[in-house]
């Protein structure tokens, strides 16, 4: 809630408990394993609805909504709750089923009184909470824990880049920051590190700390790519999207980067035909075109059937009149 708004008639209050975690993170944050379900709940005394939407690592700035993080909240994708009589509202956030996949990191789920997104917040009545997303693990204890010899506790370092910038890291299970990034007392071993982007994909490798060292790790990840599926009616219509050729309808245009493109269809006699398509990592988009036959072709046509059958005309005429000369 934001403290300039002193009328208690006006407040969104919002608390939270999760489902399948082991504790909270730093600075007060609710920590989650990615797939578990956050239970959302609070109080809203300014309409009958509160919208929900997510921001965090490799999202859009704007936010995206919490059932579908493909649709964007600058877009109107947040989501809608119904506040009950009593003001309460409750959400089961499913974080393993989102539409995509999030990368484990920190995250602020947004609940305000209107639908909005981030840079739109000043409108509106609002609450904000905290949520770390962990990898999901599991954790176990040999007689309530393990003694460490003097040897056993040297510590070394772990200093991590990755292109693109800002992506998440994970050392075995656990959710560490974002690229570029420095994880100091780690007792000597070999570790997991998982490096992931949304509309990446992920990279994991085995590292080893060594006491009193760093360890350098450079990783690049590979872009995540979709598909367009594209039909016309009738077919075999050229086609190009973003201005480059694509080939000839139908035809599946594979290895597009994710985001918004423009696909052109052109066919001799028809109308081209422009269409914005959006395309989402790992997914086939099918977009089907109806071509419209242009005035010259359809004249043409009108023309062709009329000649046919005004000569088929003119000669019934003649016969007739031969026939009646013939009387």
């Amino acid at each position: 809630m934001q403290n300039s708004i002193p009328v208690v008639t006006r407040r969104i209050v919002v608390c939270i408990a999760v489902l399948l975690i082991v504790g909270t993170g730093a600075a007060g944050k609710t920590q989650a394993p990615l797939g578990s379900t956050v239970i959302l709940s609070g109080y809203s005394y300014t309409g009958t609805s509160v919208y929900l939407f997510l921001t965090g690592p490799n999202l859009p700035p704007g936010g995206v909504a919490l059932d579908n993080i493909n649709r964007p909240a600058d877009q109107g994708g947040a989501t809608q709750v119904d506040v009950e009589a009593d003001g309460h509202w409750v959400y089961e956030w499913n974080t393993a089923n989102l539409g995509g996949s999030l990368d484990a990191g920190s995250y602020t789920i947004w609940v305000a009184d209107s639908p909005t997104d981030l840079s739109h917040l000043s409108a509106v009545e609002y609450s904000t909470l905290s949520v770390i997303l962990t990898e999901p693990f599991i954790t176990a204890e040999i007689n309530g824990g393990s003694v460490r010899s003097s040897d056993e506790i040297q510590t070394g370092s772990i200093n991590l880049n990755a292109i693109p910038d800002g992506t998440s890291v994970v050392i075995n299970s656990m959710y560490k920051g974002m690229t570029p990034l420095t994880v100091s007392g780690l007792h000597t071993g070999t570790y997991n590190v998982t490096f992931s982007h949304f509309g990446f994909r992920k990279l994991s490798t085995p590292v080893t700390v060594q006491a009193g060292s760093i360890s350098e790790v450079n990783v690049s990840l590979v872009r995540l790519t979709g598909s367009l599926f594209v039909n016309t009616t009738p077919g075999g219509a050229q086609l190009t999207l973003d201005g480059f050729t694509a080939g000839t309808s139908p035809a599946t245009l594979e290895n597009l980067q994710p985001g918004n493109h423009t696909l052109n269809a052109t066919k001799d006699g028809y109308v081209m035909q422009i269409l914005p398509v959006r395309i989402i990592a790992g997914q086939t988009a099918t977009v089907d075109v109806v071509l419209v036959m242009d005035d010259a072709s359809r004249t043409g046509r009108r023309a062709a059937g009329f000649l046919p059958s005004t000569m088929g005309a003119i000669l019934i005429m003649l016969l007739l009149a031969v026939k009646h000369l013939r009387k």
